[in-house]
């Protein structure tokens, strides 16, 4: 193979791995790491991740013999990543900052510095596939599931663009994770028994009350118990446009149809399905966090993980939100497809019909889902391929 490519080297091993494939397949490889945040407010840890993994990364460089390069992109992180989960924490939504990290830092502002460097492609140790085919005539880029269905990434990828799949290289999407540790090992890298990195993209494991409290701050509100039997959404057989409204919205839980069991310190710091941190005992079952209205700052709470406030039977994706990898699939107002859809990562992919309108789209599971979230993306796949994506209304 010909051609430079720059490695996104991030310290750990499949990264690592991905650098070693491509030196073995011929392409001419340098790497890069990314700084991307600095601070440790809410840390689990005191240290930065960044300085360790800079020494790992430093070190794998080494031992491929490929050139080490440092990019300093925490302003970009902090203004186009942090400073939007503030802002969708501060509504009631749950972002998912992984995928805009991969969207707006690594495919996009790193992409151009490793271009401007020279290279003609970049890579990451991402577990999912690129396929290049022709669609009437035009080079089409596919993003397919990894092969490894324990760590399939794709999802985290669901808004790049045909131009970023153009540039992208994903090495090790055809392995599965202990055959990228066995090479890691026979090939002597630093990183073959490194940890998978956790929590928040480049941020790590967080505190997340106490890393919201950088910007949002705490206010005492009622914690509301909704009983099981509360009067929920009736099944719609109809599923026409005029009642596709009702199927695919949060239900509008009222102060007056539960009883208050407690306090919270903000509305803001909670998402739907969430278990930990609301601090309530005296229940049979768990309690799961149903809905958050951030006006009145109350949440809503409801007892055991099968209570009926969770499910929901479907979703909307406002026109202005929705993202066609492949635009060649996009539907026009009036279509209807039915796609498999995740609604979070490692969620099991779900069938699920789309019915386009000029408002955006709907889609219908076959299935009600659990903890459908507003803020967060919803994935759609035809079998293998990751179609399109759009963040939950």
């Amino acid at each position: 193979m010909t051609g430079k490519v720059c490695i996104g080297l991030s310290g750990g091993v499949d990264s690592s791995v991905a650098a070693y494939l491509l030196k073995e397949a011929g392409y001419d490889v340098f790497a890069l790491f990314m700084i991307n945040w600095k601070e440790t407010t809410g840390s689990l840890t005191a240290e930065c991740a960044w300085e360790d993994d800079v020494i790992f990364a430093e070190m794998t460089a080494k031992k491929l013999n490929i050139p080490f390069h440092i990019v300093d992109l925490s302003e970009y992180y902090k203004t186009r990543v942090v400073d939007y989960m503030f802002s969708e924490y501060e509504k009631g939504r749950t972002p998912n900052p992984d995928v805009l990290c991969n969207r707006e830092i690594k495919f996009d502002v790193f992409m151009q510095k490793a271009l401007e460097l020279g290279a003609d492609y970049v890579a990451t140790g991402h577990y999912c596939r690129r396929e290049v085919t022709e669609v009437d005539g035009v080079t089409t880029y596919r993003l397919l599931e990894g092969v490894d269905p324990n760590k399939d990434q794709s999802y985290f990828l669901c808004q790049l663009s045909q131009y970023q799949l153009s540039k992208s290289l994903f090495p090790i999407g055809h392995l599965l994770k202990p055959a990228v540790r066995e090479i890691a090992r026979e090939q002597g890298l630093v990183t073959a028994e490194r940890k998978d990195s956790q929590g928040i993209c480049f941020v790590g494991k967080v505190d997340l009350p106490v890393f919201l409290q950088q910007k949002l701050e705490p206010k005492k509100g009622n914690v509301i118990l909704i009983p099981s039997d509360f009067s929920a959404r009736k099944k719609i057989a109809d599923k026409s446009l005029a009642n596709l409204p009702k199927l695919t919205t949060a239900f509008p839980f009222k102060p007056w149809q539960g009883k208050v069991i407690g306090e919270h310190n903000g509305a803001h710091y909670y998402t739907i399905g969430q278990r930990k941190g609301l601090n309530l005992g005296g229940f049979v079952e768990p309690l799961f966090v149903l809905a958050t209205d951030v006006i009145r700052n109350i949440v809503y709470v409801g007892e055991g993980k099968e209570h009926p406030g969770l499910y929901r039977p479907g979703l909307l994706v406002s026109r202005e939100e929705i993202h066609w990898i492949r635009p060649d699939r996009e539907l026009k107002p009036g279509e209807e497809f039915n796609f498999l859809v995740r609604i979070r990562y490692r969620q099991p992919l779900e069938k699920a019909r789309m019915i386009a309108w000029e408002g955006g789209a709907y889609f219908l599971f076959d299935q009600d889902q659990r903890g459908i979230t507003a803020g967060q993306f919803a994935a759609w796949y035809d079998g293998e391929e990751l179609v399109g994506s759009g963040v939950i209304a």
